[in-house]
């Protein structure tokens, strides 16, 4: 009976070693075993031998990789080891790639990068604007929002953090991060230490010549044609003004203030707009007039076309240097727009520009600012040009072609005064992309003339 029981046993006993690959325990005999004892006392003799063997491969592998594994060639000495050399430079670019969304920031954050709020550069309606600067020397502009009962600064906190905080342009002020909390909603802006345009251009003791005025016009034109017709969703910005135009140490333009910003999907004709947006003097009559029937602007929709207005309007400040007078005061005679198309009508816009102190150099270059101002201020929103065209018509090289009479909507006019003439076609803003479109014509200079070089058509 003991030996069948220990042969049941040293049969379990081989079926393990079989399973956990000790051969030494297949080959134990039935007939040695006389007892449990004997056999596990076997077990733990092959065991620890099996465990002896494993440790001595360890062993050579530690002391002896090159028995176990090929040692990896030598790259040649061209060739740079990615793991040695890149892998800053990839930590950098990764830093660098999660900075490119806006940060969310804590109000403590804000109160030490600020040094307690104790430098305030502007405020207004909306809230301060305060200096600030990051733990690694960057300096910011921090834009503390007023709290209102209407949720305005909700609205504006969204507007621009929706906007802005989507788009990357050179010629848009970039947006670091913001701060919302129970009782607190700030924006942190890049700062730019030149501050507004306005203050250039309606300060005595700030002059700055015509020229740069230029560059800052085509910049400004550039991050409006961006957000118009480059953006996945375009951006309509509804309060183009000097203000909203800063300036860094270079004096290069970066359109600000994106409180009343709203996104429309590329192929919608119109938008639906409720309430006044803009600033009075700047926007344009189908926002401000929309609801007066007599002056047949209700028809007109509201689109786009509503920051080319208030360029245009900025253009002409840009040229006056002055603060244009409101629509529809006393003084309307001495609105420098209507005056700039009086002159311009009668052939003597040069005149003009000698009136107000432009030196002869650049008179050209305001003539040809005054004549896209005056296509951008167009009743029609169809007739005024897209942002990319301002852009050709400002740096030159096209000849800008006679704009209508603007203004209609300040006299009694019927309805087909302000409409588009025929041969225009349908507004769009792939208009400017054959050799000529309805504002400018392409023009050949001498030196293509001399190669007898034409401009192709796309």
């Amino acid at each position: 009976m003991m030996f069948k029981k220990n042969r049941l046993i040293i049969i379990l006993l081989r079926q393990k070693a079989a399973n956990n690959n000790y051969k030494t325990l297949e080959k134990l005999h039935i007939e040695k075993v006389s007892s449990i004892r004997d056999a596990l006392s076997a077990i733990h003799g092959c065991t620890k031998k099996v465990d002896d063997c494993e440790k001595k491969k360890r062993e050579a592998i530690v002391s002896e990789p090159g028995a176990a594994v090929a040692p990896p060639t030598q790259p040649p000495l061209s060739v740079m080891q990615i793991w040695e050399v890149d892998a800053p430079t990839m930590e950098r670019f990764l830093r660098d790639l999660a900075q490119e969304k806006p940060v969310r920031f804590t109000a403590q954050q804000l109160c030490s990068f600020t040094s307690n709020y104790n430098t305030m550069l502007g405020c207004g309606g909306f809230g301060k604007v305060y200096k600030g600067q990051f733990p690694n020397g960057d300096k910011i502009a921090v834009k503390v929002l007023n709290r209102s009962a209407d949720r305005s600064a909700e609205e504006q906190f969204m507007a621009e953090v929706g906007t802005i905080g989507k788009t990357h342009h050179i010629n848009l002020v970039r947006l670091y991060g913001f701060c919302y909390e129970p009782y607190m909603s700030a924006l942190v802006y890049e700062y730019m230490e030149n501050g507004s345009l306005d203050k250039f251009l309606f300060s005595e003791d700030k002059e700055i010549e015509l020229q740069r005025l230029h560059e800052i016009a085509v910049g400004t034109a550039k991050g409006l044609a961006y957000l118009h017709e480059e953006c996945q969703q375009r951006i309509i910005h509804y309060d183009i003004k000097p203000g909203n135009v800063l300036l860094d140490s270079n004096f290069y333009p970066k359109v600000a203030d994106f409180g009343l910003a709203k996104l429309c999907n590329r192929d919608a004709t119109h938008i639906t707009v409720t309430g006044y947006r803009g600033t009075p003097g700047y926007v344009a009559p189908e926002l401000t007039l929309k609801n007066f029937p007599e002056l047949m602007l209700q028809n007109f929709p509201i689109t786009y076309k509503c920051d080319v207005y208030s360029f245009g309007i900025l253009l002409f400040e840009i040229v006056g240097r002055r603060k244009n007078t409101k629509v529809g005061s006393t003084d309307s005679l001495e609105w420098f727009p209507k005056r700039v198309w009086e002159e311009y009508e009668k052939g003597e816009l040069m005149a003009l520009t000698q009136a107000y102190g432009i030196e002869e150099k650049d008179r050209a270059t305001a003539e040809k600012m005054s004549m896209v101002a005056l296509w951008c201020v167009q009743d029609s929103p169809e007739a005024r040009p897209p942002m990319s065209a301002v852009v050709k018509m400002l740096e030159g090289g096209v000849e800008i072609m006679p704009p209508p009479k603007p203004f209609h909507y300040l006299f009694s006019v019927g309805v087909d005064v302000m409409k588009l003439p025929n041969n225009t076609g349908n507004d769009s803003t792939n208009s400017t992309s054959g050799m000529n479109s309805y504002w400018y014509k392409e023009t050949t200079t001498a030196l293509m003339e001399k190669y007898e070089i034409e401009i192709a058509s796309v």
